[in-house]
């Protein structure tokens, strides 16, 4: 019997333990179930509140620019002697190519939006480069004359003040903070494409940092659809802010292909801020050449960093100069943010305010130093300049060099003279070794050294002979190393070259 009572509470005893573990099995399953369910909580159900909410304040831009015909300025078509066939159709002809051609007007659209309830509008300076009449209109159909405050092409910002005298309270946007947005956060873009007035489209923050050449912008990518019209207008995020103004695209067809850019809100605001109050922007200077530091210069000066900006020249009495920058620095740092390549360096250098005091962090000869630099004002004919790859010709007639001549790595190298400098063009404070000729199957060759260039250094040395590139390219094979790393000027730029050495090996 007590046999009996023991086996019957053991079993009862299990079934209570199963039923317990299970019941915190299941606890544990809608624990997990629900954090999927908390995230979701994170994405937008709807852009309907801030569509209704933030819409009211985008605005479409629309531009007349009148064009004038050729005219028949100079032009004149000659008259064919009286009585020769087709003279009539001849005469008829010449008049309407000599006529002066009636002006046309052509029309753009655009957007923009509303960042001040006095009627400051913001778009990019190519919607109304131009125009002469500009139309600001409104989602509720009211349409405005516009005056351009200020515009800036190398960063496609315009400044408009809406026309007005009744004192209207114009819905109004705020700028955001775009460097809290993070890739993959949602974005908002509202705008016109294609005429299509008040169109939103929404996606997310693809990249960031996208330079696209022939500006001074690091660009917010994002997939939220932006086509033709569409530039100009906000980029919100979902606090219905204004982290960026659209701006470009990139398609092989010309419509959307979820790769479209912004100019950062930050960065917009700076601009929209200078041009409101000078009329223009004004840039910071340092006054060097530059060129990104690739893998294959690092390896060459035994470097183990990756990122950087490299000088190749420096102007006479720039910022650069006085603060004691050389050519072969190497950039990292500058005002304490990283200096990854060139475009780096120069976007951060003309987003300095002038004439502030900046810390400098560069490699110099292997070692790590901290400089500091008081920047200039960018002029209009001042820029920072990249190295440029130009292709060139070593055939035709060479000027004739003095002793001193020297065949090597495929070059013929010789001392400057009057005639090189005169032949190519030089400035008068570049020195060193004139190449006469490059061997098209050299290495020299292809690494971009053509005739007419000048050797500045080899391996951060100033050279003044060609003897001594060939000793300082002796002393790198001696050493063990594939590369010299070679500073050049080629019609005007200066470039460090990392030239591959032949060996007897």
């Amino acid at each position: 019997m007590r046999t009996y009572l023991t086996k019957t509470l053991d079993q009862r005893a299990n079934i209570w333990l199963s039923k317990a573990m299970l019941f915190a099995l299941a606890i544990a399953v809608m624990a997990v179930m629900a954090v999927p369910a908390v995230e979701a909580q994170n994405r937008p159900q709807t852009f309907a509140d801030l569509v209704e909410e933030l819409s009211p304040a985008v605005v479409n831009i629309s531009t007349v620019q009148t064009v004038r015909g050729r005219g028949r300025g100079n032009r004149r078509v000659p008259q064919i002697p009286e009585g020769m066939p087709f003279e009539e159709f001849w005469d008829q002809f010449r008049d309407r190519f000599e006529e002066e051609q009636e002006p046309r007007q052509a029309r753009s659209l655009g957007s923009g939006f509303v960042i001040d309830k006095s009627g400051i509008v913001i778009t990019n300076n190519h919607v109304v480069e131009g125009a002469d009449e500009i139309t600001v209109s409104f989602p509720n159909r009211d349409d405005y004359t516009a005056t351009v405050i200020g515009r800036d092409a190398l960063s496609d910002i315009a400044v408009l003040r809406i026309n007005h005298e009744n004192g209207d309270d114009f819905p109004a946007v705020e700028w955001g903070n775009d460097e809290a947005s993070r890739i993959g956060d949602w974005v908002m873009a509202i705008g016109n494409p294609f005429g299509q007035n008040g169109t939103v489209t929404a996606g997310i923050i693809s990249a960031r940092n996208r330079n696209l050449g022939a500006n001074d912008v690091d660009f917010i990518q994002t997939d939220a659809s932006i086509n033709r019209g569409n530039s100009g207008g906000p980029l919100f995020n979902m606090e219905g802010e204004v982290i960026g103004v659209n701006t470009a695209i990139v398609s092989p067809s010309g419509g959307n292909v979820g790769i479209g850019f912004s100019i950062p809100s930050n960065h917009a605001k700076n601009i929209v801020e200078q041009l409101q109050e000078h009329g223009k922007v004004r840039r910071g200077w340092l006054g060097v050449g530059i060129q990104p530091l690739t893998e294959e210069i690092a390896e060459t000066l035994g470097l183990d960093i990756k990122e950087g900006a490299m000088i190749t020249r420096v102007e006479p009495d720039s910022p650069a100069d006085i603060a004691k920058l050389q050519e072969g620095d190497i950039i990292v740092t500058w005002d304490g943010n990283e200096v990854i390549n060139s475009n780096t360096l120069s976007n951060l250098v003309k987003r300095t305010p002038i004439d502030k005091a900046v810390d400098v962090v560069i490699v110099r000869d292997g070692d790590t130093q901290t400089l500091s630099v008081r920047t200039g004002a960018l002029s209009d004919e001042a820029s920072e300049i990249q190295s440029e790859d130009e292709d060139g010709d070593d055939e035709g007639d060479r000027p004739r060099s003095p002793s001193g001549r020297e065949l090597v790595e495929g070059m013929e190298l010789a001392p400057l003279n009057d005639s090189f400098r005169q032949r190519y063009e030089l400035e008068t404070d570049v020195e060193g070794v004139a190449v006469l000729r490059v061997s098209r199957r050299s290495a020299a060759y292809r690494a971009g050294i053509r005739a007419g260039a000048v050797i500045i250094r080899v391996n951060q040395q100033k050279v003044e002979s060609a003897s001594e590139v060939v000793d300082l390219f002796n002393e790198a094979i001696d050493a063990g190393r594939e590369r010299a790393l070679i500073l050049i000027n080629l019609r005007g730029n200066t470039a460090h070259i990392p030239l591959r050495l032949t060996t007897d090996e």
